[in-house]
């Protein structure tokens, strides 16, 4: 985690310094954008890549072991890692399209509903760092302790997690509560906007908890290896409850609540996904959850000592 996070921090004003000159300063205007992100994750590919070859843990932990073709592309390999990879793009890709669908309906409301999910989507983007981090933290802890083999440890992992992102989510959320009626000031200086999010506000504040859950209990499921059920969380929560809500709620004429119902929707679905991913990690047989990684640990090692004569080192 460190090794990322100093190449971010070294990144992030190369970033800034990119989008200004090359939107403010060339005549690709808006499109500078997205070539200064672009080059910005080229940069830190690069830089990441160099690091990892000077680092001295990486030499120490001799944790390059030559090309193998033959272990890289065995079916059974291939199998295992896209039975854990697809489930993972699900439970990230599903979450992330169904904020976007009610970025796109709130364009169908009209500018000014539109305007105030512009600045409503960026704050709840930043917040949801918070809990994915935690998510990402957790999904190592209880990976690396599951294949220590140490059940309660990873046990105490996870709810440790869990108890660290409901202890933040209710610091955002008072936080959001309390800024409510000026936070819109920080992106639009029209009244109307300011007042519309200021509406909004309390639904997106009252959601952090549960998503906080939700990111950190994501996490532990990943560590398991168990994303399925974090992808059937979302699919159901999202597309068969809160996006038919927020929609019906924000369009029918007899209801209307425009940019207000569409986030009622959003406010279900986080609930239900992060009651229920903590509802399953509560329940985890964390002996069981070691067994199964051992034996993956053991499956994998024959499979490599199997091919260890074809290695290109």
């Amino acid at each position: 985690m460190g090794a990322s996070t100093k190449i971010l921090i070294v990144v992030f004003p190369i970033n800034v310094a990119t989008n200004i000159f090359l939107i403010h300063y060339t005549s690709l205007g808006i499109l500078g954008s997205p070539l200064a992100l672009s080059l910005t994750y080229w940069l830190c590919f690069v830089l990441l890549g160099v690091w990892t070859w000077l680092s001295p843990a990486h030499r120490q932990n001799a944790t390059w072991d030559g090309f193998q073709p033959f272990a890289v592309f065995h079916p059974r390999s291939c199998y295992l890692f896209l039975k854990l990879a697809v489930p993972g793009i699900l439970m990230v890709g599903t979450e992330w399209a169904a904020f976007e669908i009610v970025a796109l309906a709130a364009g169908r409301l009209g500018a000014l509903p539109l305007a105030a999910q512009s600045v409503i989507m960026t704050t709840d983007q930043i917040l949801n760092t918070i809990p994915f981090g935690i998510g990402v933290a957790a999904s190592a802890r209880v990976g690396n302790l599951i294949g220590a083999k140490s059940p309660s440890a990873a046990k105490h992992a996870a709810h440790a997690s869990a108890l660290l992102s409901v202890v933040v989510g209710l610091v955002v959320m008072i936080v959001m509560l309390a800024t409510r009626d000026v936070y819109g000031y920080l992106f639009s200086d029209d009244g109307d906007v300011v007042k519309l999010v200021g509406r909004v506000m309390p639904l997106v504040a009252s959601f952090q908890v549960a998503d906080g859950l939700a990111g950190s209990c994501g996490g532990v499921l990943r560590g398991q290896g168990r994303q399925h059920l974090g992808a059937l969380f979302n699919c159901v929560a999202y597309y068969m409850l809160a996006l038919p809500l927020g929609i019906s709620l924000a369009f029918h004429p007899q209801i209307s609540l425009g940019l207000q119902g569409l986030w009622i929707g959003q406010v279900v679905a986080l609930f239900l996904v992060g009651g229920g991913e903590y509802y399953v990690v509560w329940r985890s047989d964390w002996d069981l959850e070691v067994k199964r990684g051992a034996e993956r640990n053991e499956e994998e090692a024959k499979r490599r000592a199997s091919n260890g004569g074809l290695d290109l080192s």
